[in-house]
């Protein structure tokens, strides 16, 4: 069943592999998609669905050096070249719309206030353009401006749609700003927005809604990472986890999206299944950073009922043909972590396709 056709929205997919977003950085100081991008992304369109890498809804959302942005005109027209080729190869491809939140420094920002639902910093560094630096402490975003930061990712949604793209994905995971939102360690708010997992769901739930309401819930999926403790993240007491999740699940069940991605560790255990469940729509599942999907296990989770398709990283870097290679049970390349985070074509674009 991992190829055969899969409904997603108003699309169909011809498998059911999923590309995962994966940040490759190769977007220069000014975030605009070129030409190596497009090359990269149209060689791996066999795939059945390519999501793109996190990219930033404004200069204050941006995480990494290197990272794509879709909020200016030439980001726009950068990414219209992406999906162009995408097409042209009979793909198709969704933006993951990404707001950083507190996982970024003002060295990449260009100067913006990092913002996030409390001033907590991450315990940590991050690697900015001059060398690694601690995590600042963020701005806490006041009631007012939460719906300033919301409209930026409904404008960046919109972007998508007139670059070409097929849909867009919202990031609320791996510790970026929704997610900051939904753990408790993150949002340590005392307003309508923090405490209780309500509260702490409220404007992930607000935020979907408002683009749902822009661009309609076929062209709208979501990301979730449950219990993924990274960059920050501690979501450690499994009641609370499920009743945030359930709160989000539940209230977004009625819209209708593309699909629900989780990443998560154990992707056929009870709590991905009752949030699988809850959803009641196209269910993708991703095992985690951790772990390196296998075809074998690809398989089992589509064929045992766990997931209407699966989202794949590694593999997908250095197999632009690996819906082929999986189905024909063909040899992979091997990925070379080296060049995940570089410059240039190598480890990018000179990935080579079955020669037989």
């Amino acid at each position: 069943m991992l190829f055969s056709p899969l409904a997603l929205g108003e699309l169909e997919l011809p498998n059911r592999l999923v590309m995962a977003p994966l940040t490759r950085l190769r977007a220069g100081e000014e975030g605009i998609p070129g030409p190596l991008l497009a090359e990269h992304y149209r060689q791996r369109a066999s795939l059945g669905l390519i999501v793109s890498e996190g990219t930033y809804p404004s200069p204050a959302g941006r995480s990494y050096p290197g990272q794509p942005g879709i909020v200016t005109d030439e980001q726009i027209a950068g990414w219209k070249n992406v999906t162009d080729a995408v097409h042209a190869e009979g793909g198709r491809m969704f933006a993951q719309i990404m707001h950083g939140g507190r996982v970024s420094h003002p060295d990449i920002t260009g100067g913006h206030p990092i913002v996030a639902p409390s001033a907590v910093a991450i315990d940590g560094e991050v690697r900015t353009p001059s060398g690694k630096q601690p995590y600042p402490v963020p701005h806490a975003l006041n009631p007012d401006e939460l719906p300033l930061v919301m409209q930026e990712i409904v404008d960046a949604s919109l972007n998508a749609i007139e670059a070409g793209f097929d849909g867009v994905e919202l990031h609320s995971a791996n510790g970026y700003l929704l997610h900051e939102f939904l753990a408790p360690n993150s949002n340590v708010r005392t307003d309508s927005y923090g405490g209780s997992p309500e509260n702490r769901a409220r404007f992930v739930i607000e935020t979907v809604n408002a683009v749902v309401a822009a661009i309609g819930a076929s062209r709208v999926g979501i990301r979730i990472s449950p219990e993924h403790n990274v960059q920050g993240i501690a979501e450690v007491d499994a009641a609370d986890v499920r009743a945030t999740y359930e709160v989000l699940v539940d209230s977004i069940a009625p819209l209708n999206l593309a699909y629900l991605s989780i990443l998560h560790h154990e992707p056929a255990g009870e709590l991905v299944q009752d949030l699988r469940a809850r959803f009641g729509g196209t269910f993708l599942v991703n095992t985690g950073f951790g772990v390196v999907t296998t075809r074998k296990e690809a398989v089992a989770l589509v064929a045992d009922g766990h997931a209407d398709a699966v989202v794949v990283g590694r593999p997908a870097i250095a197999n632009p043909d690996l819906a082929r290679r999986w189905n024909e049970s063909l040899p992979l390349n091997e990925p070379d972590p080296s060049t995940f985070y570089a410059e240039g074509a190598e480890g990018y674009t000179d990935y080579p396709a079955y020669a037989g």
